[in-house]
């Protein structure tokens, strides 16, 4: 919005107080994506991690188990 109103995008970055290194990382990663799309992505990235760790835990309980019998 700030970029919008003329200011040039250091300007706005520094007016409301985000790191420069913060705002080209966040470009660089989310650049193309729309807030929408990228609450999406969050979502998802989270349910991968949550997954990831039921399958690691039940590959461990298989091991396990299959070492007892």
């Amino acid at each position: 919005m700030l970029v919008s109103q003329g200011r040039s995008v250091v300007e706005a970055v520094r007016s409301i107080c985000m790191p420069q290194f913060s705002y080209y990382r966040w470009c660089k990663e989310f650049g193309g994506l729309k807030t929408d799309q990228v609450k999406r992505l969050k979502k998802l990235e989270k349910e991968n991690e949550r997954l990831t760790k039921a399958v690691s835990d039940l590959t461990l309980e298989k091991l396990i188990l299959g070492t007892v019998g």
